[in-house]
């Protein structure tokens, strides 16, 4: 729910620390227009880190959101939910494991595949990174 709160943080720091980079200052002592300097420079500098947390974010909510809905507080019966499929295979795990084994799996699966995609791009658009 206050995720943008920190992703408002990660925009400003970036922005912070761009200000003060040769290429923003000569863009200003050229007499570049403000809208030219966020668009052309600043917005793509930006805009990978923006990405990167994005895409480590997802798994983190859909954690959040599958816990709650376990504990029956998230997302309501006609509708499915990861939380609400693991709760009703471990209701019935004795009779049929399959239904929490296959739900489970397929969750964790599904959250690690994007961590690794986050951690992927992050190692692709962090412009400190060193080229090896």
């Amino acid at each position: 729910a206050v995720e943008w709160l920190t992703m408002a943080r990660i925009v400003r720091g970036q922005v912070l620390s761009l200000r003060k980079q040769e290429f923003i200052e000569a863009c200003i002592a050229l007499g570049l227009p403000l809208h030219r300097i966020i668009l052309r420079h600043l917005a793509p500098n930006v805009l990978g880190p923006v990405i990167v947390y994005s895409t480590l974010t997802i798994p983190a909510v859909m954690l959040l959101e599958a816990f709650l809905s376990f504990l029956g507080l998230g997302v309501q019966e006609p509708m499915c939910s990861w939380g609400s499929l693991i709760k009703e295979g471990a209701e019935i795990m004795e009779e049929a494991p399959w239904l929490l084994i296959f739900p489970g799996s397929l969750f964790a699966m599904t959250l690690f595949s994007l961590n690794f995609l986050g951690d992927g791009l992050r190692d692709a658009l962090d412009p400190r990174a060193s080229k090896d």
